[in-house]
């Protein structure tokens, strides 16, 4: 019998796998992993079930944050250093966490490696791609690190050395990652007025969030003017959605005594600028989230729903996606044929892709809701709040999640794993591609609307 290694069973198995499949059963893979490390007596305080391990680890991989034991009280140092691994892993993405690992060692990168990296950071090429990731790393790497000095400053002196720059270290790869995960059982809501924690822990998700492309973009180029039509829509598009999220909740809360009613004027602006911009994908919140008027909420869902941007941390349907079809509506209403912005012509394979992924994050969305309305007892709104948090991995909770039954767990925890990986890519898994046919069939018309 022939001798096989473990690095040739590895490689034999995975080229088995197309590069999707490869993503998901990475990601699986440390779940799994993850959910046996946190089971370990050394990783918890109290008696935690399987699921509710499991439901962890699945809400740390996915880097959203919903919990359902609390982070600080339930797991001891180790369990939380565990839940901070995972969402490092889980935010940067297996395979360039895999490159970095290649870097240290001096190993090749092959094609087959360029290719998973490539389906992981939802790229349409793998040209340049080890170039992308060599960056990704140093961004990443340098900007945790600047925000980890700052919240340093605020909570070594607070809580001492060792508390206070673990803190310091789990909130900011929580933060930068976009994940929702917080040591206090009140999130931020100590620091709801507090500028450096406010501005720090918002600088990181900012930048975690707005895609790894565009950093890269505008660190090569500087000017505005000189940048993709990607990266200008991110830019644009982030700032535009971020002021009015945080103009809508300041006026929608203003008077609300158990958010924004009872703060200063200046903690009021803190406390709206934060909720403003956390919802796409952060999952921190500085204040109550149940309190929340009914109009806030659904604002809140809109911004979860949407996400982030291409090649970040975060999840959701994307802003550039978001705009787009935002721009090809405006441009059908106008009976125009071409979608363009910033004089460019968007590519029409771009809008169909758009359409797509929007219309299975919607059916995904509806279904997980529709069996929460069978089996659980919270309000509606409560419902459709916790599933989208789950699809965008935002980690914004409605109260509901801690009060889940077995079934509502799997559903969370599946839209969850869904949002993380793309909603296109799992369902590329699903449904089989066939080849491109030259057969083409006679056009003809079907009334729409």
């Amino acid at each position: 019998m022939n001798k096989i290694t473990l690095k040739g069973y590895l490689k034999q198995s995975t080229s088995r796998l197309n590069p999707s499949m490869t993503v998901v059963t990475s990601f699986f893979i440390l779940i799994v992993i993850g959910t046996v490390l946190l089971k370990l007596p050394i990783a918890t305080t109290q008696t935690i079930s399987w699921l509710d391990t499991l439901f962890t680890a699945t809400s740390a991989v996915t880097v959203t944050g919903l919990i359902v034991v609390d982070t600080g009280t339930a797991f001891t140092l180790f369990g939380q250093t565990v839940i901070m691994f995972l969402m490092q892993l889980g935010g940067l993405g297996l395979m360039t966490s895999a490159v970095f690992i290649f870097f240290i060692f001096k190993r090749k990168i092959g094609m087959q490696q360029r290719n998973l990296i490539k389906e992981s950071l939802n790229q349409d090429s793998s040209g340049g791609i080890i170039r992308l990731v060599r960056y990704l790393l140093v961004f990443s790497f340098s900007i945790e690190l600047v925000g980890f000095i700052i919240l340093s400053i605020k909570w070594i002196p607070e809580f001492g050395f060792s508390k206070g720059a673990f803190y310091s270290l789990f909130h900011t790869i929580a933060a930068f990652n976009n994940a929702g995960f917080s040591l206090w059982p009140d999130n931020l809501t100590n620091y709801v007025g507090d500028p450096l924690v406010n501005l720090a822990i918002t600088s990181m998700f900012i930048l975690g969030g707005i895609g790894f492309t565009v950093l890269l973009d505008v660190w090569n180029k500087k000017k505005f003017k000189t940048l993709t039509l990607h990266s200008k829509v991110m830019i644009i598009g982030t700032i535009v959605i971020n002021v009015i999220a945080i103009i809508s909740i300041f006026l929608l809360e203003y008077s609300n005594p158990q958010t924004l009613g009872n703060l200063s004027f200046g903690d009021k602006v803190w406390s709206a600028y934060f909720q403003g911009l956390t919802p796409r994908t952060a999952g921190f919140n500085s204040i109550d989230i149940t309190a929340l008027t009914v109009p806030t909420m659904l604002l809140t869902v809109l911004l979860m729903f949407v996400g982030a941007g291409s090649a970040s941390t975060g999840s959701g349907i994307k802003l550039s996606t978001f705009i787009i079809l935002l721009l090809t509506t405006i441009t059908i209403l106008k009976g125009g044929e071409e979608v363009s912005l910033f004089g460019r012509r968007i590519k029409s394979n771009a809008i169909l892709r758009a359409f797509t992924l929007t219309m299975i994050s919607f059916l995904l969305v509806f279904v997980a809701i529709f069996i929460l309305t069978i089996t659980e007892n919270g309000s509606f709104i409560a419902i459709i709040f916790e599933v989208v948090s789950a699809f965008g991995t935002v980690g914004l909770s409605a109260g509901l999640t801690s009060e889940l039954t077995t079934i509502g767990k799997f559903v969370i925890m599946f839209v969850m794993f869904v949002g993380r990986l793309g909603p296109v890519t799992v369902a590329s898994i699903l449904i089989a591609r066939k080849e491109n046919s030259l057969l083409r069939y006679p056009q003809e018309d079907v009334f729409i609307g």
